[in-house]
């Protein structure tokens, strides 16, 4: 008999299961994380994870039928422009 999985909390995935789980690279995960443009994430107790749901949710946002589409809405892992520091800003560090 298999379990109800309507009843199951959710399952969350650490970041190299993470990665597997989309055919990413642990590390353009974490990029994707820093930036600003990956899969929602929650800390545990100072651990990232991802829940699965959200992890389908960002690359089902990615879906095309065809070449002639628009391109997804997934930025690539880098940093937006947005995010820039503002000309002539000091960086305390």
């Amino acid at each position: 008999m298999s379990p109800n999985l309507a009843k199951l909390p959710p399952r969350y995935l650490r970041t190299p299961e993470a990665a597997r789980f989309l055919s990413l690279s642990g590390r353009t995960l974490e990029k994707h994380r820093t930036y600003g443009t990956g899969p929602a994430y929650r800390k545990l107790g100072g651990r990232v994870v991802y829940s699965i749901e959200d992890l389908q949710a960002w690359a089902n946002r990615g879906a095309v039928t065809s070449t002639s589409d628009p391109a997804g809405s997934i930025l690539p892992a880098k940093r937006r422009d947005d995010h820039a520091p503002e000309r002539g800003a000091r960086s305390y560090r």
